[in-house]
């Protein structure tokens, strides 16, 4: 998978899970244009490696929740680059902007949380495909659990947010496929070397025990380095049949809750299977779409594991900015 002579824009792209996709796409031969709000020196030295891998690049800072930045960033692309191959949005503002419960939460907040995820999407993606040609690919990092059962409260403003993304992403799909221009989004579930470590050290240690655990079937939560592989994937040139999707939930990013259960039937086409268990039988044999029912290993581990207080992952950290976030509900 070679993208030599292709051009990238990841917007936060300084740190996480920007910066592993920027190395990815890197790594693979594209020029990177790797955008940051606040932490330069973060961004310097994601800039640093990307040229350790043979590739190149420049830095471009934006608050990518003020329209007339984006468009600027834009235009930075342009000046420099001349054309773009791959965008890929996945800035998103500190938790303490947004963190705020429904009854509770201030329209400033909510504002800057829709601004920042869908306003800048809707404006990034029409400046973006006025520089791409034909086979541009168009990726939006998104966060799909947070928003699906309203039981995660103060993730209220940013829920909302991911989910009107992802509607977006689709109608986008549409609107671009003419042009060979592929749009899709990728929803990682607690990832490694991410925001998660603003949460500090006890959070994260909770949340690899729980994954490790056996509560993703990979046995490990996912990495930056793994969704910088998936995105790659999606943005390659034998993917240009894949448009307006959100791939099923790779392993390392966290199975969906209905995949948890055990004994389990789902459709032989639809979810992965859960690495505790093995196929009992399909019925009838290889007819699409028949039942595919699974039964735990043996020696496997209890199925599903029981997950800690999903507070004990979410709590107030001294490198938070920001008034003291307010616990979130067990989902």
């Amino acid at each position: 998978m070679s993208f030599k002579g292709k051009h990238a824009l990841v917007t936060g792209g300084s740190r996480g899970i920007g910066r592993g996709i920027a190395l990815k796409l890197a790594e693979s031969g594209a020029r990177v244009a790797v955008h940051y709000y606040a932490n330069e020196g973060a961004a310097k030295d994601t800039l640093e490696r990307v040229r350790k891998h043979g590739a190149d690049g420049f830095l471009v800072q934006a608050d990518v929740s003020r329209v007339d930045d984006v468009r600027r960033m834009f235009g930075e692309v342009k000046q420099r680059f001349g054309t773009l191959d791959v965008f890929v949005a996945n800035a998103r503002p500190e938790a303490a902007k947004f963190y705020q419960k429904p009854m509770e939460i201030t329209l400033e907040a909510w504002d800057h949380a829709m601004d920042s995820q869908a306003k800048a999407f809707l404006v990034g993606v029409r400046e973006a495909a006025g520089l791409m040609g034909q086979g541009g690919r168009i990726v939006a990092i998104t966060y799909a659990p947070g928003g699906q059962r309203g039981t995660w409260q103060p993730w209220v403003a940013m829920g909302s947010a991911k989910a009107a993304l992802e509607s977006l992403v689709r109608y986008f799909a549409v609107a671009l496929a003419p042009r060979g221009i592929t749009v899709n989004s990728v929803s990682p579930g607690l990832t490694d070397d991410s925001v998660l470590q603003s949460f500090g050290d006890a959070a994260v240690d909770i949340a690899r025990k729980w994954h490790g655990s056996g509560w993703t079937p990979m046995g490990r939560m996912g990495t930056p380095a793994d969704i910088g592989n998936a995105v790659a994937m999606l943005c390659s040139p034998e993917a240009s049949w894949i448009t307006g999707q959100r791939p099923p939930h790779p392993p390392a990013f966290g199975a969906p809750r209905e995949t948890r259960g055990a004994p389990l039937c789902h459709a032989q086409t639809g979810g992965p299977e859960m690495a505790p268990h093995t196929p009992r039988r399909s019925e009838p044999p290889g007819k699409p779409g028949a039942l595919l029912c699974v039964t735990p290993r043996p020696g496997a581990p209890k199925w599903p594991p029981k997950p800690p207080p999903f507070e004990s992952l979410v709590t107030a950290s001294p490198a938070m900015s920001g008034p003291k976030l307010p616990r979130p509900v067990n989902p």
